[in-house]
């Protein structure tokens, strides 16, 4: 797993990890991955205040250009995460690769790949949520290099428990 947080705050995420009981804990730059169960993932989302995003890597690939990309979503059996009934939505970043400088095209490739997936299959494909999907997913591309993971936070973690109740406004 890994989790995401603010640059300078790996050392603190890192203990709050370690106390949670997670293993093979490795800091990286503004993150830090880590091993665990599925408790442990629920429990990272819940009781980890430095984390602003817990992500489960499900594949990691090579890729060079856009056609490349889609085929490698393609690969995957979308069908394990997802109905063709729920939403989706992707975030993605991309580093140091000429071929990937729009994230945006990064996550409407994507969203085009497992879309063409499901019609195929079920000839119905999930709808785009940016704001409440039912599944989330994160790419990340540095190089050539390709990791798909499932966001298991939903919204960001600095959100929690942010103006849950509320007013009317007076104009």
């Amino acid at each position: 797993m890994l989790a995401k947080t603010l640059a300078g705050l790996e050392d603190v995420l890192q203990g709050e990890l370690e106390a949670l009981g997670a293993k093979e804990i490795v800091k990286a730059n503004r993150a830090v991955a880590f091993e665990g169960d599925l408790k442990l993932l629920y429990q990272s989302n819940y009781l980890c205040r430095t984390a602003l995003r817990v992500l489960l890597p499900i594949c990691t690939f090579r890729v060079r250009n856009q056609e490349e990309l889609y085929a490698e979503i393609g690969k995957l059996d979308w069908s394990k995460y997802m109905k063709h009934t729920d939403t989706l939505a992707i975030d993605s970043v991309a580093n140091a690769n000429d071929a990937f400088t729009n994230t945006m095209f990064v996550s409407m490739k994507v969203k085009d790949a497992i879309a063409d997936q499901f019609r195929t299959k079920f000839g119905a494909r999930p709808s785009v949520d940016t704001e409440n999907p039912t599944l989330r997913i994160n790419i990340h591309i540095f190089k050539q290099d390709c990791t798909v993971s499932l966001d298991s936070s939903g919204s960001s973690l600095h959100k929690r428990g942010y103006r849950l109740d509320s007013n009317k406004a007076p104009l």
